[in-house]
């Protein structure tokens, strides 16, 4: 994403919006906490308040550019935080393991199809939809599989 990307959408190029936005976009696993932003800037040295990241994320999922997922109180990865992700214009679902906190990004036409199906059939017209999976997954490096 670019300075131009963040003009587009109505955002002043800053400093802290570039830094954050960067880290976001080169991260491996693609769901984040804001502490987990602030933490992973700190590493790197780089002097942007814990304020700072929760006011640009917010600003970023006002604008579009991330989405902000509240996942069920039984994963490692809630604890009451709001976990973030790019927006990558492509619907996805999540499973998530409730004893590592992994997450798995997923898409199965089958299953909207059914979403779709059930809405018409309530009498709804279906405009979007999130669908989160818990489960415990079979890594074999999962730290908290016995």
């Amino acid at each position: 994403m670019s300075e131009d990307q963040l003009k587009a959408v109505g955002l002043k190029v800053t400093t802290p919006r570039i830094k954050i936005l960067s880290l976001l976009s080169q991260l491996d696993q693609p769901h984040i906490t804001a502490e987990q932003v602030y933490q992973a800037l700190r590493d790197t040295g780089e002097d942007v308040g814990l304020a700072t990241v929760y006011r640009v994320l917010t600003q970023f999922e006002q604008a579009g550019l991330v989405t902000r997922h509240h996942f069920n109180a039984n994963s490692p990865l809630a604890g009451n935080q709001a976990i973030f992700e790019l927006c990558d214009n492509h619907h996805h679902d999540h499973l998530l393991c409730l004893d590592c906190g992994q997450v798995k990004e997923f898409t199965n036409q089958t299953i909207e199809a059914e979403q779709a199906r059930i809405a018409k059939q309530l009498g709804f017209t279906l405009e979007e939809h999130t669908l989160h999976l818990y489960g415990r997954c079979q890594s074999s490096d999962c730290p908290h599989r016995p």
